[in-house]
């Protein structure tokens, strides 16, 4: 089944009361650990890839690298933010390659990271957090990109990096 379909069902298995509780999702590390090989496993098939071309239209990436003092000096709902903006500004970037790109293998590739990033956008955007609803509007790091195996790097790193760091945050207060 398609790993967006998994988070997804994951997701909805675990609403309560018309609010998303990430207890198991976060709780459970082989979750994470999945989809830190999956996003692996699509960077290593998209550099696999016969001749993609470089993108006409480069793409505008989050800088994702973490500074781990930093890191845990924030809030939970700061670093969700962060990951928000972070996501937002990759899924767009992923439609705009998705336009550029016409091989069938990247496109395949591209429509996969698609789905798993935005999987990823919408479970924040829904946990019930008590400051309220996430809104767009944010501006974070960024940079440009030709190269689609980049897009695929920076979704593994930022699964790798904050996103896993960000779990095992909130598993502290959740996983009792």
């Amino acid at each position: 089944s398609p790993p967006g379909l998994f988070l997804l069902t994951s997701f909805l298995l675990h609403m309560e009361d018309g609010r998303a509780n990430p207890t198991r999702l976060v709780c459970d590390k082989r979750l994470i650990q999945k989809y830190i090989e999956e996003a692996k496993d699509m960077e290593k098939r998209a550099g696999q890839c016969q001749a993609l071309p470089a993108l006409s239209c480069p793409a505008v990436l989050p800088l994702v690298d973490i500074n781990l003092q930093q890191w845990k000096s924030k809030s939970n709902e700061t670093k969700r933010r962060e990951i928000l903006c972070d996501l937002a500004l990759l899924v767009g970037a992923v439609m705009g390659a998705q336009d550029q790109v016409t091989q069938e293998c990247g496109t395949k590739q591209l429509s996969q990271l698609y789905r798993q990033a935005n999987s990823f956008l919408l479970l924040l955007q829904t946990f019930g957090w008590e400051a309220g609803p996430w809104e767009p509007g944010c501006s974070p790091r960024s940079m440009e990109q030709t190269h689609i195996t980049g897009i695929f790097l920076t979704y593994q790193q930022l699964v790798q990096g904050k996103l896993r760091f960000f779990f095992h945050d909130l598993a502290k207060d959740l996983c009792k």
